[in-house]
């Protein structure tokens, strides 16, 4: 290997930037051995605790008696196989729309939509906070960017204006998300909602830590505000409260027919393994159910109990998801920060540069419904540890 790439690693760990993957020696829950150590993880994303449910392993054993492992060419080839039609029909009814497509990963899935969406001549407009995976595609699709601060909509509408005068004619595209991965809080979806509207833009809202959270059932931010039908394009993930693995966007069907013609990442790829879609339509049909409402609810009761017993300097305004953030800011701190939890019995992991700006690392502590109130309550004391100390 190139010298280059080693002094590069080295400056990216003089700065506590330096990644490395760490290997989990156990299935999913919020119990977790890493390193052979047995630790409580606050850092996952399996908010319903759905991604070691026997009933979704059952699902899955099932599609691969049935249907083999290997989904064997791209959709638009002869990999659409019937558990993947029934998975995009039930979310299209879950979502209450017209129609789904679903694609092998929310990276994916954000790549193929807005470089399809959009094109040189158009203009996006994205949320300062937006995921990478939005940006990307964004850039993907060579239309003008333009970025407003985050969730404010005065700026937004300031872009708005921007976009229709010197782009008369030109699509234009709003991309939110309705809960932001990293901090925790919740788009003014309604604000927002009103101003796209005024100039005529369209909307997507990427629901990818709301599914599953938020509004009734979990069908997401949209839903609870009563605005699902004014959101052109709804986009999502398999992967976090659902349990499982892939992405998915809800909309018109003639918006679903452009995308299983345009978006590159859906047709040059091969489909993803029928087992997964199989499981994620019986976490689908749960979700649905007065079972994964009562999930759900208990989700919610555990944030009650976290946010009584948080610190004073580290309570948010209003938890809003089941991502509390911990600000720290130095890079290095985060990182002390994060042993320290470790060295508790706990998991939860620095978030640095580039995944969040300069100076602004973090500890990003998650929760389940699946945790108990007893983890939660003992977490919650090391937080006030940490809050002694001044990392």
């Amino acid at each position: 290997m190139p010298r280059q790439f080693e002094d590069e690693l080295d400056h990216l760990k003089q700065q506590a930037l330096l990644r490395r993957l760490r290997e989990i020696e156990s299935q999913p829950g919020t119990a977790m051995t890493y390193a052979g150590r047995k630790l409580i993880n606050f850092s996952s994303n399996d908010y319903l605790g759905l991604a070691g449910e026997a009933f979704l392993r059952e699902a899955a054993k099932l599609a691969i008696d049935e249907y083999g492992v290997g989904a064997t060419a791209s959709r638009l080839v002869c990999g659409t196989i019937s558990p993947h039609v029934a998975l995009e029909k039930r979310l299209a009814e879950f979502k209450q729309t017209e129609a789904a497509l679903t694609f092998s990963s929310g990276y994916a899935t954000s790549l193929g939509t807005l470089s399809a969406l959009a094109a040189k001549g158009d203009v996006i407009i994205l949320d300062k906070l937006a995921h990478a995976s939005l940006i990307d595609g964004a850039r993907l699709s060579g239309a003008t960017l333009r970025v407003f601060p985050h969730n404010q909509v005065d700026k937004l509408e300031n872009h708005l204006q921007w976009a229709r005068d010197a782009h008369p004619g030109a699509r234009v595209v709003v991309v939110i998300e309705s809960v932001y991965s990293m901090d925790g809080d919740r788009a003014p979806l309604a604000e927002i909602v009103e101003v796209k509207d005024r100039y005529g833009a369209l909307l997507l809202v990427d629901e990818a830590h709301a599914l599953g959270v938020v509004g009734p059932n979990g069908r997401g931010l949209a839903h609870r505000l009563g605005l699902a039908d004014r959101v052109e394009i709804q986009m999502g993930t398999l992967s976090k409260a659902v349990g499982v693995a892939g992405g998915y966007i809800v909309g018109k069907q003639a918006l679903i027919e452009w995308l299983i013609n345009r978006a590159r990442s859906f047709v040059y790829s091969t489909a993803p393994p029928p087992a997964l879609a199989a499981a994620a339509t019986a976490a689908i049909n749960f979700l649905d159910s007065p079972a994964g409402e009562t999930r759900r609810h208990q989700l919610w009761d555990n944030l009650k109990v976290l946010a009584a017993g948080l610190p004073p300097g580290l309570t948010p305004d209003r938890l809003q998801s089941a991502i509390v953030p911990v600000m720290i800011g130095d890079e290095t701190a985060a990182l002390a920060a994060s042993r320290m939890f470790y060295d508790a019995g706990f998991f939860v992991p620095a978030i640095r540069y580039p995944t969040v700006a300069r100076g602004t690392a973090r500890l990003r502590l998650t929760l389940s419904a699946s945790h108990y109130a007893e983890e939660i309550q003992a977490v919650t004391h090391a937080l006030w540890e940490l809050d002694k100390r001044d990392v």
